[in-house]
């Protein structure tokens, strides 16, 4: 198979406050182009815009087209599981949901400390095993969001695990908070197959500073920023697979197209990506990929990454207009929670897989857009 994946995570959207209203119409249309462009893999999750992202995969792919031109992976979001039972509810509810008789691939999600500890308790790498000892799953693996030395105690104690999922873009290899190149390197060593995710850091590395454009589009003025990110984590040996959560059809008609006949960076374009990790390293004030994890569970119902993004576009572009992102604020904030409204319970910053400091960050916020 090809080795760009769809990621079902940020899909189109008929309401851009509203994660559920799936744009199926445009759905359909990216799936099909992706699918006779000769790509197979589609990435869903339990939790994924609040669960309709399993039924949007059904509807838009399952559905429509034939089980043998698709790979569909999927995963048991090891975060909500209290008991074993909660097992085979889930993974019943997920085939249900997808559609389909049997997972490709099949992950336990979002493996940290806290979460791999609940995964051990409740023998939940067990349980997939015995799935796929059934013909319901056919491949085993995790995805990963925490430091490279827990990464390597669970591939020693796991030797089943046949691929990882793993955060891996340029501007996080060194990144002391990710350690995307130790994770990496992690699993090289384990020889355990790798998919790449954020491989654009959700869409940060898509729209650059000024001078980061400049220097990219210089080297190559017809291509994309996202395809130097693509492209710099799908040229890495041993990984398979490179997930992009794209959000419409334009998105997928550029990741389609260079990754069609995918070009390696050569060495001058990876001295182009290191000074752009120069640049990137001054200006991006929060490092949020809006995944979304921390919106789930907060209390005061807070749009923790539309803010972030809002006050990003303030302190990184001279083109951002203080009074337009103020207004976006406004209008954001209208019947959800304030980034004043915040009661440091903490919650966010537990399920953050970027490790980001939400709490005094939206202090940051309040402090620029409600001042």
């Amino acid at each position: 198979m090809k080795n760009l994946g769809f990621g079902l995570m940020r899909l189109p959207l008929l309401k851009e406050d509203d994660q559920t209203a799936v744009d199926f119409a445009q759905l359909n249309r990216m799936v099909d182009t992706f699918l006779e462009r000769g790509f197979t893999y589609f990435d869903t999750a339990y939790m994924y815009h609040q669960g309709k992202s399993q039924i949007a995969l059904r509807e838009c792919l399952v559905k429509r087209h034939p089980r043998e031109r698709f790979t569909v992976a999927t995963k048991m979001p090891t975060m909500l599981l209290k008991s074993r039972v909660d097992h085979e509810r889930i993974f019943e509810e997920q085939r249900r949901d997808c559609g389909v008789e049997y997972f490709d691939f099949y992950l336990l999600h979002n493996l940290n400390v806290n979460n791999y500890a609940i995964a051990e308790k409740l023998e939940t790498f067990e349980y997939v095993r015995q799935k796929q000892k059934e013909g319901k799953v056919k491949k085993m693996g995790f995805s990963f969001h925490d430091k490279a030395d827990l990464l390597d105690e669970i591939l020693t104690q796991h030797p089943e695990t046949e691929f990882v999922q793993l955060q891996l873009n340029y501007l996080d290899w060194e990144n002391e908070s990710i350690q995307s190149r130790k994770c990496y390197e992690v699993a090289q060593r384990h020889n355990v197959p790798m998919i790449a995710m954020e491989p654009v850091k959700g869409g940060t590395l898509a729209k650059l500073p000024e001078e980061a454009e400049a220097l990219l589009r210089e080297h190559r003025p017809s291509a994309s920023f996202a395809s130097w990110a693509v492209r710099y984590v799908a040229g890495l040996e041993g990984v398979f697979m490179v997930l992009s959560g794209m959000s419409d059809y334009a998105q997928l008609d550029d990741n389609t197209a260079y990754m069609q006949n995918f070009e390696s960076l050569n060495a001058r374009e990876h001295e182009l990506i290191a000074q752009t990790v120069n640049i990137l390293n001054r200006s991006v004030t929060v490092p949020c990929t809006a995944c979304q994890y921390c919106v789930e569970g907060c209390p005061q119902h807070i749009p923790i990454p539309q803010y972030f993004a809002l006050y990003n576009n303030v302190k990184q572009s001279k083109k951002a207009a203080f009074y337009i992102q103020q207004l976006y604020y406004v209008n954001y904030s209208k019947g959800v929670g304030k980034a004043s409204d915040c009661i440091a319970c903490g919650a966010c910053e537990e399920s953050c897989p970027q490790h980001i400091a939400i709490i005094k960050n939206l202090k940051d916020v309040a402090t620029v857009f409600e001042s």
